[in-house]
């Protein structure tokens, strides 16, 4: 099964090498992998997809959280979140019906029209996995040129709380260190 997991971690040269090797190691295979700051400077949101059966996300997730300069490793596949992903796609650039099916495609799919060369349209597509993976399907019929995806990017709707007040879901304990979220229990206890 497909898992999105976020890894809150401090941001310190190496702690994305480690990360990536706790997964090699095991055999786990990494489909996406993105790493952000955070509002906090020396904190990063890395964002990892995934597959895997239940047992084993849970595991890995355990393993990875584990990790001295790791805050909270967490599985927001089950929980409320937003996923994008954006996608860069050069198509060739032909005259007539060809043209006019990539502009209502752009129409259509709310893409955006980024460049245009003498031989190739470049078009950027945002949205969910499934959504460009659509779009680049309708896209391959008109001679696809190259195709750069960034990755996807997860926030999970977790909501702000006031110290000492409970989490809505046991895995919202994310520690203080975590912006916008409040709690007295250190990794530790976690």
């Amino acid at each position: 099964m497909r898992r999105t997991l976020s890894i809150w971690v401090e941001n310190r040269s190496g702690e994305l090498s480690r990360i990536v090797g706790l997964f090699a190691a095991r055999g786990y295979n990494i489909e996406s992998l993105t790493v952000a700051d955070t509002p906090q400077r020396n904190i990063s949101l890395v964002t990892v997809v995934t597959t895997g059966t239940d047992h084993a996300i849970e595991q890995i997730v355990k393993r990875v959280d584990k990790q001295v300069c790791v805050l909270k490793a967490l599985d927001v596949t089950d929980l409320r979140h937003a996923e994008r992903e954006i996608a860069v796609v050069s198509v060739k650039l032909n005259v007539g019906p060809a043209l006019r099916e990539v502009l209502q495609l752009v129409a259509r799919n709310r893409l955006k029209l980024v460049d245009v060369s003498q031989d190739t349209l470049t078009l950027e597509a945002t949205g969910d996995c499934a959504a460009i993976n659509e779009i680049i399907a309708l896209l391959s019929s008109l001679g696809i040129r190259d195709i750069v995806r960034s990755g996807v990017v997860a926030v999970a709707d977790l909501p702000p709380r006031a110290a000492g007040q409970e989490a809505l879901h046991p895995a919202m304990n994310l520690g203080s260190a975590v912006p916008g979220f409040s709690d007295s229990a250190s990794k530790a206890e976690l």
